[in-house]
């Protein structure tokens, strides 16, 4: 029993450094965190206010609306020049529209996807400029949700024609989305889009920001790490107790004292883990 507890400290040690270094790395990660900031460029499209857009191919200067075959050349959303504390202007002789990568904004997305729910991953739609629900298909998203839509507010309809020639009408709105542009996390490492998903909500749901997929599966393996440690060490000390006992019938103060101690380290070892996993996803 004593030699249990013995490496129980020690891997309580170990859980403690690991946890601290992953704080600091963290930290020092996130020191330098986004503000919402605008950025002006010139463009050739007629832009409006919650289109997606991506930088022209032709000229770094401007910007073109967004296709679906282009997701993966996804920079950002069409937003007004006072929409954030600081906008960095170009020319103001040229045709100039504001847009921003990361912030809190108000988006066009239309119900092609399906209802947009709250913190639903937003990706472009087959109209071009116009956001959507995102599935495992679309490389890069814009953000995530943070109102719901479905469509019983619109403020219009579009029809759409499936490559078998059937028509569809969806309808078109406003959500407000926590715009960071990055990888489709639904598509990430081949694994399936529903547990990414379904951590990517956890994730959210603890946060109320969008957090990237790698420190999601990290956070996981912290935590599962730490709960197989917890339980093979309440396990052991259990069928230790049991097998004490009954050899030494006499001894079972000191035993079941022993046991408890043993307890204690891996709920410690448990909750230390717990709260590595909120420092990973929170800061």
């Amino acid at each position: 029993m004593l030699t249990l507890i013995r490496h129980s400290l020690r891997i309580l040690a170990l859980a403690a450094l690991v946890g601290l270094s992953m704080v600091g790395l963290v930290g020092a990660a996130n020191s330098s965190t986004r503000a919402p900031v605008t950025q002006s460029y010139g463009t050739d499209d007629t832009l409006q206010k919650g289109m997606l857009v991506r930088i022209n191919a032709k000229d770094s200067a401007k910007v073109s609306i967004l296709k679906q075959d282009e997701s993966d050349k996804m920079h950002g959303v069409v937003v007004s020049a006072n929409d954030a504390a600081l906008s960095l202007t170009g020319n103001p002789d040229k045709r100039q529209v504001y847009v921003a990568t990361f912030g809190k904004y108000n988006v066009l997305v239309s119900t092609q996807n399906g209802p947009i729910k709250i913190g639903d991953l937003i990706s472009i739609s087959t109209l071009n400029g116009i956001g959507m629900k995102a599935d495992g298909e679309e490389k890069m998203v814009l953000g995530k949700a943070l109102t719901a839509f479905d469509g019983s507010d619109a403020e219009g309809t579009a029809s759409l024609t499936d490559g078998e020639g059937k028509k569809s009408t969806v309808s078109l709105g406003r959500i407000s989305v926590q715009v960071s542009v990055q990888s489709n996390p639904l598509q990430s490492a081949g694994l399936p889009s529903a547990l990414t998903q379904f951590l990517s909500d956890i994730g959210y749901s603890v946060t109320k920001k969008n957090v990237s997929v790698a420190r999601l599966y990290l956070a996981t393996l912290i935590l599962l790490v730490a709960s197989i440690v917890s339980g093979v060490m309440l396990f052991s000390a259990v069928r230790s107790t049991l097998v004490s006992i009954g050899r030494n019938p006499l001894a079972k103060q000191a035993i079941v004292r022993s046991m408890f101690q043993v307890v204690i380290t891996s709920l410690i070892i448990f909750i230390i883990g717990v709260f590595g996993v909120y420092l990973l996803l929170k800061l």
